[in-house]
């Protein structure tokens, strides 16, 4: 699953894993799709004979073979610079956010704005302060606010305008009342992006991984199919994105068809063409690795330090404190058995010594 040449949704999967069956699937306009095809590569026939002083080898070649190395990626498979695909490349509403963060903090020089009483609390020698967000276990509350932020950056800094008919909620509303035209020529507030987000996630009862995955395939979308998220389709274009995490981060998915009781206008055949839509721009790659999303994780906690959005911090307890001390036992008697069984390979060593490891101290 999650292979970008695969095709992996049958129409009658089972329905926890996010394959809904529906109508056969529409005719796509084909320039969407140029750039995900392959090009043909035509081999050149050999000549028949081919005289030993035309073939002009480079210096230090053995063979006029092209080395692995040497030769192109085609463009849809070069993930280095695909934040959400490889791990190495930065994520793209951090920077994107930085334009801000930037020319605010260039504004609050110039004008001597002082930053106020500092809310943000610091660990010192008798304290010691921790949230309570990890990789593993994010804070709802607190990522969901991350992950609307950074899509409020994508929409305030987008490139263009460029979108497709699917998202485009002129062309499919989410409400039968009519949207005023000029709802679509200013961008959303953050706090409004939240609210539609919040709701959704309330309603439907999603956890906050999901949130950092629906960000994760939000990005995957406007890389591949090349488009940006803006006032006219940044609703739809979320709640596909959300509908495809939940079905994928979680056991026991919702349905299109309780997304329709929580959005009361929108009908199930609209979800199913939506979904199928997403997947298709995204050549069914919905694969997250863990590199990936720690990667996103924290940088959402970066985004969230540049835009004075603290995370709830708290002291350190004594109760916290020994379940901190028990994990850490436990990581550290895995990492014995590791370090145990590279000895075993490595014991012919002459005079070996064993590393020696100070304990750390909690007080």
């Amino acid at each position: 699953m999650g292979n970008t040449l695969t095709c992996c949704v049958s129409p009658n999967a089972s329905p926890k894993l996010g394959r809904r069956t529906g109508p056969a699937e529409p005719d796509y306009e084909s320039e969407i799709y140029e750039a995900a095809a392959g090009d043909a590569v035509a081999v050149a026939p050999a000549p028949a004979a081919v005289e030993p002083a035309e073939l002009d080898f480079g210096a230090g070649e053995g063979h006029h073979l092209q080395h692995i190395s040497d030769r192109e990626m085609p463009e849809e498979l070069a993930l280095e610079s695909n934040p959400s695909d490889h791990p190495r490349a930065s994520t793209i509403f951090l920077s994107k956010s930085q334009t801000d963060v930037r020319e605010k903090r260039k504004s609050n020089h110039l004008n001597h704005v002082s930053p106020g009483q500092l809310t943000k609390k610091y660990s010192s020698c008798s304290t010691i302060f921790l949230d309570d967000s990890t990789v593993s276990q994010p804070n709802l509350r607190t990522t969901i606010k991350c992950v609307t932020l950074a899509i409020y950056y994508h929409i305030k800094n987008r490139d263009a305008n460029r979108s497709l008919d699917i998202f485009d909620e002129r062309s499919h509303p989410l409400t039968r009342e009519k949207v005023p035209e000029e709802y679509f020529k200013h961008d959303p507030e953050h706090k409004f992006i939240y609210r539609f987000v919040r709701t959704l996630f309330s309603a439907a009862q999603l956890t906050a991984e999901c949130a950092i995955v629906t960000l994760v395939y939000l990005e995957r979308l406007l890389t591949y199919a090349e488009i940006d998220i803006c006032p006219t389709n940044w609703k739809r274009i979320v709640l596909g994105a959300i509908l495809l995490a939940s079905k994928v981060w979680d056991d026991q998915a919702v349905w299109n068809v309780d997304y329709c009781q929580i959005l009361k206008d929108i009908t199930v055949e609209d979800m199913n063409e939506m979904e199928r839509h997403f997947l298709e721009l995204l050549q069914f790659n919905i694969n997250v690795p863990a590199s990936v999303y720690a990667k996103y994780y924290f940088d959402l906690r970066s985004l969230a330090d540049d835009n004075n959005l603290n995370f709830l911090f708290a002291p350190l307890s004594k109760e916290r404190a020994q379940n901190l001390e028990a994990i850490s036992r436990l990581c550290e008697d895995k990492y014995k058995d590791l370090c145990r069984a590279a000895m075993r390979r490595s014991f012919s060593a002459d005079n070996f010594i064993g590393i020696q490891r100070s304990n750390a101290i909690l007080s």
